[in-house]
């Protein structure tokens, strides 16, 4: 014994009962605290000392140290180790820890001179009871679970093996503090806090219930045990909970008036219903829920408590109640509900948004002189930032210059010596004379010259920000003309489509884009609330960036077929007719010709946009330019889906395949899932900064701040391989349900070569199979994975085309058949996901 105070070894410490126990003992004993050498550890009250009760020599090593360090003579043991988990499953863990790690310390401390050993069971050791008549600890057990049973099997071993050592079994009810910190109790306020569907219902008797005990009663009966262990008789069970126990029916309404302020409807649903659900939930949906069907069969249990023998042999009764602590568990989850659901181990990206209004509030209590003091100084370091970069005007003004005299230099004024293949696309497509053409694009460069070289000299004054705009108006102009001229010189397309990406790139992308919200600029934060990343670095843009350069490149082949500046595209695998192979056949095929101007150009203008747009902004363009976002989330996703299918519709409209194109379809393919999370934070960061009062569209023409996000901490361009591979991937993950989707549906398209089937069935198997591809490979976006439910309607489709459609023989028809079920099978299970988190989009990733 040091300082004269009694010894109190605390097992399971650094625990949510353990530390307070420590904190309500400290001071008056000497404490111990016998917990795992892994964090956390126990309070600094206690010394810490570390065991495994798994482990006999662990065990034996942990009580030597503390006889070494305080003697033979202890006061008390508190024993509150052991284990538990939900699945309601056996698991060796529970003898392991739970009953033979009591057993390893309860003969280890038979050398000790113990006054008393306390260990805490539960008060479901008991079976239910019935409404109004309280159960007491003569009452009937029940281990029908695992972790009631071990439970039941220690208090056994303990009366067996506790030799001349006086215990105490404490079964407590459901413990809590006015935070909450009950799994169950916290799941069903988060339930109804966020307005879940199930939170209306309920698998059991409505007027069923279980009483709790609130931390400090139990630690408050703790210490009064430890008080009167002599005049406590040798081996005693004592009930610990409150008198009144609360139905889950009365929980529910109490809840719903404190939370919504209204009358919370619950309905009862059939056990097998919820059964079933649960088992779903967890087995074909790979979803890790809290509700499991053990509880479900547990859900008409009851249970009321007589605690006249704690008051008797304790002198100890409850001060506080469940009924009038739930008002300040309510007050702690308004006032802090991320804090709150962190503090319960929920999920609190579900909740981050609604910090944004508390921040905003903060944000707008700062002194209006601080704001614009801080507003001056950032519209002064703006100002010198613009004349910092005028380099990049000075440079536009060349391009200009250059632009305006390149007709000139390329002779493309009265040019009339063309190539044949020029000569045949005139024809072919029953074009304006070459000649013409060829001067109409002269023109339109000499004028797209002079223009940029006027509003670049103009940008060069802060004065005239619309000047930058203008200039990306023109560039954007040079790169469609050459295709709306169907220009006859190849160097005049090259040109122009070089000068006009330049022109766009240090009008507005090089330099601080103009027009930008001020507030949004001096907010430093990238990572939405609620987000475990920023979904705009340009780590994460990187796969765009380098998928639509490899698109562009393919289509700018193709255009130049298509304009006549080449005679040939290469086409290793397809055939088209005699004159042309499959690649030439399907660009100027009558679906081709249907374009006013060459698609493959079109295609690859659509690619240079997602270039830039992916280059474009900072590491918050998300809040600081949602215009843009959108706009590249247009170009990537509708458009980039519409032009997949006008591709994979080509062997059934023209006959054949493009090489070509099937690679610049898939490029297109895979840039999706890495676009859509910043899509959704873009649109999370709207709806947010107009619930907080802010204008929408000034909000979303120019960006803004937005209290309550953070900064992605995540290292960049400057970690190993391995880390940048796994900075630019991350929201996206490939699970094996969604590779198998994807294998399927690629054996739908080649099912006609295995069974020979014809149209339309041949057509019907090409086409759903390539859409599945399609949407498979989109919900590898894990903001996106709720879309792989639309491959259970394909799956369905293909169980029921065999009898809607001919052109399938039996065999094929029995492999549709079988196809679709391996779909919806493959597309009902989410798959694994990643530790990343969404915000409030996390309740759809399911």
């Amino acid at each position: 014994m040091r300082g004269g105070k009694d010894i109190v070894i605390v097992t399971g410490s650094s625990g949510f009962i353990g530390s307070a126990v420590i904190r309500k003992l400290a001071g008056r004993f000497t404490l111990i605290g016998l917990d795992r050498e892994t964090s956390p550890h126990p309070p600094s009250e206690a010394e810490c000392v570390c065991i495994d009760l798994t482990s006999q020599e662990s065990v034996a090593a942990a009580l030597e140290r503390v006889r070494t360090a305080y003697g033979n003579r202890i006061a008390s043991v508190i024993h509150l180790a052991a284990y538990f988990d939900l699945s309601g499953e056996p698991n060796p863990k529970y003898e392991q820890v739970t009953v033979h790690g009591t057993e390893r310390l309860l003969r280890g401390l038979q050398a000790f001179d113990v006054e008393q050993f306390i260990f805490t069971s539960t008060m479901l050791v008991h079976a239910p009871g019935r409404r109004g008549e309280p159960i007491d600890e003569d009452w009937a057990l029940d281990a029908k679970l695992p972790y009631r049973a071990s439970k039941i099997r220690t208090e056994e071993l303990i009366h067996e093996m506790r030799g001349r050592v006086p215990a105490l079994i404490v079964r407590p009810a459901g413990v809590y503090d006015d935070m909450c910190h009950s799994a169950f109790l916290s799941r069903q306020i988060a339930r109804i806090y966020e307005r879940q569907l199930i939170s209306h219902v309920y698998p059991g008797d409505l007027d069923s219930g279980q009483p709790f005990l609130h931390l400090d009663d139990l630690t408050d009966a703790l210490q009064d045990a430890i008080d009167r262990r002599k005049e406590l008789s040798s081996e005693v069970p004592i009930l610990l909970g409150e008198p009144e126990t609360l139905s889950f029916g009365e929980l529910q309404r109490d809840l719903g008036r404190l939370i919504h302020d209204e009358d919370w409807e619950t309905r009862t649903v059939p056990k097998s219903v919820a059964r079933a659900g649960a088992w779903i939930e967890g087995e074909v949906f790979d979803e890790d829920p809290f509700i499991r069907p053990w509880m479900v069969d547990i859900s008409d249990d009851h249970y009321e408590l007589n605690i006249a023998r704690a008051r008797d042999l304790l002198e100890w009764q409850p001060k506080h109640s469940l009924r009038e602590t739930l008002p300040k568990m309510i007050d702690a989850l308004k006032a802090d509900p991320v804090g709150w659901y962190k503090a319960n181990k929920l999920n609190s990206a579900k909740v981050a948004s609604q910090q944004v209004e508390k921040e905003q509030q903060s944000h707008s209590s700062k002194e209006p002189r601080e704001h614009q003091e801080m507003m001056r100084e950032h519209k002064q370091g703006m100002r010198q930032m613009h004349f910092n970069m005028l380099w990049v005007h000075f440079l536009n003004i060349l391009l200009g210059l250059w632009l305006a005299t390149s007709p000139f230099v390329f002779g493309t004024f009265g040019e009339d010596n063309f190539r044949e293949a020029v000569l045949r696309v005139t024809e072919e497509r029953g074009l304006w004379d070459p000649a013409l053409r060829s001067a109409l694009t002269a023109w339109s460069g000499l004028v797209s010259g002079i223009l940029i070289m006027v509003f670049s000299a103009l940008s060069l004054s802060p004065r005239f920000s619309w000047a930058p705009w203008a200039n990306t108006a023109v560039g954007i102009w040079l790169l469609f003309a050459p295709l709306i001229f169907w220009t006859p010189n190849a160097a005049v397309y090259a040109n122009d489509t070089l000068v006009g990406a330049l022109v766009i790139t240090f009008a507005i992308l090089v330099p601080m884009m103009p027009g930008m919200s001020h507030e949004g600029m001096m907010d430093s934060s990238d990572m939405p609330p609620g987000w475990t990343y920023s979904p705009s670095t340009y780590l994460q843009r990187l796969p765009i960036i380098a998928l639509g350069a490899i698109g562009f490149v393919i289509s700018r082949v193709l255009a130049a077929y298509q304009l006549g500046h080449i005679d040939g595209v290469w086409e290793p695998f397809f055939s088209g007719d005699a004159v042309r192979n499959g690649t030439e056949y399907i660009i100027t095929s009558d679906v081709s010709k249907a374009w006013p101007i060459a698609d493959g150009g079109l295609g690859a203008t659509t690619y240079m946009f997602e270039v830039l747009m992916g280059v474009m902004g900072g590491r918050a363009r998300w809040r600081t330019m949602p215009w843009m976002v959108l706009l590249f989330g247009i170009v990537v996703v509708p458009l980039g889906v519409i032009s997949i299918y006008f591709i994979i519709i080509q062997p059934i409209v023209i006959g054949t395949y493009c090489t070509l194109c099937l690679l610049a379809a898939l490029a297109m393919l895979i840039m999706i899932p890495y676009s859509l999370d910043e899509l959704v934070a873009m649109g999370q960061f709207l709806v947010l900064n107009k619930r907080r009062g802010r204008p929408f569209w000034r909000s979303f023409f120019k960006g803004d701040a937005l209290p309550g996000s953070g900064e992605d901490k995540q290292s960049g361009f400057d970690s190993d391989l391995g880390g940048t591979i796994k900075s630019a991937t991350r929201g996206v993950t490939v699970p094996w349900t969604l590779v198998g989707s994807a294998a399927v549906g690629l054996w739908l398209m080649f099912s006609r070569l295995a069974f020979g089937t014809e149209p339309p069935m041949a057509d019907s198997d090409h086409l759903v199979g390539a859409l599945i591809v399609t949407v498979a490979v989109m919900a590898m976006a894990e903001v996106a994975r709720p879309l792989r439910f639309i491959n259970v309607a394909f799956g369905l489709w293909l169980i029921a085309s065999p009898w809607l459609l001919i052109g399938a023989a039996p065999l094929a028809s029995g492999a549709s058949v079988i196809t679709g079920i391996l779909l919806i099978g493959l597309s009902l299970p989410r798959g694994p996901r990643s530790k990343e988190h969404y915000g409030s989009w996390d309740r759809y990733v399911v």
